[in-house]
């Protein structure tokens, strides 16, 4: 049957989420089940396309990502696919409408990682974000409107200022892989040569008012995404205070983490915010 097919897709989208990232993963849990696996889906997606440029390396990156990309669409067409992350995902863009522009502009950012290791102008560096970025919160707003568009517009603008401030966060975060591993410079005219406490002053400083913005959207999501959202947003808060507090020269040298101990503390803090109606 192919309820039991789908059932296997969303559990396999699932375990790529539960072992590519722990935090998602346990951003997803706070959500409501009714959701929780369309998120799934979506995650699975991009990070399957995420780790084609980022590290299957000894491979042609350019032949998987064209051949993920065409296996989507057969998969759209078709109503299925045996790859059981793509299916699931199918799934959901089809559940949740969720337009092909934001599909296509994931996919234009993943590509550009193919061939272009500088962002020389906060114009193109924008641009990447939205791609990589923003258009996977407007994916996921999608679910938690499910189907209310007047809704969707309304969080719209919020819910991308959320993907880029995560975004940035991981570009600050990975400075050091970006540049040594992937060769990759993010940050109009930062690399490990220039970066210095003034830079990294002025990025968090942006990543604060993203920050601040997207706040003012998550107090306004349904009851359903509200706990599990606001849950990735405190993590993502921490993490950025912990890069605030290290010296740059740390950044550049090594990959700052939370610690488990502190992601279950930032839970219980986050839960109880949550159940005193405080967001």
């Amino acid at each position: 049957m192919k309820s039991l097919f789908d059932t296997v897709s969303f559990k396999c989208s699932k375990l790529v989420t539960k072992t590519y990232s722990t935090s998602f993963s346990l951003a997803v849990k706070m959500l409501s089940p009714t959701i929780r696996d369309a998120i799934y889906s979506i995650y699975g997606f991009v990070r399957f396309a995420d780790e084609i440029v980022d590290s299957f390396h000894g491979y042609d990156k350019e032949i998987l990502i064209e051949d993920f990309e065409k296996e989507y669409y057969k998969a759209i067409e078709l109503n299925i696919s045996l790859n059981p992350i793509l299916n699931s995902f199918q799934h959901t863009v089809r559940q949740y409408n969720i337009t092909d522009d934001l599909i296509q502009a994931f996919l234009k950012s993943m590509k550009l990682d193919l061939i272009k290791s500088t962002y020389s102008s906060k114009s193109e560096y924008e641009d990447y974000i939205y791609g990589s970025a923003d258009v996977v919160g407007l994916m996921c707003l999608k679910v938690f409107v499910d189907g209310n568009e007047e809704k969707y517009q309304q969080l719209k603008s919020e819910a991308m200022r959320l993907g880029s401030a995560f975004q940035k966060v991981n570009f600050l975060r990975d400075l050091k892989d970006d540049n040594l591993v992937l060769n990759r410079n993010y940050f109009p005219g930062v690399d490990l040569k220039t970066f210095d406490e003034n830079a990294k002053t002025a990025i968090i400083a942006e990543i604060e008012e993203d920050f601040r913005v997207a706040y003012e959207g998550i107090v306004k999501l349904p009851m359903e995404a509200k706990f599990g959202v606001y849950t990735a947003y405190v993590y993502y808060q921490k993490l950025l205070k912990k890069l605030k507090n290290t010296p740059y020269y740390e950044i550049g040298n090594s990959r700052i983490r939370v610690s488990n101990y502190t992601k279950a503390g930032l839970l219980a803090q986050s839960f109880v915010t949550y159940k005193l109606k405080l967001v």
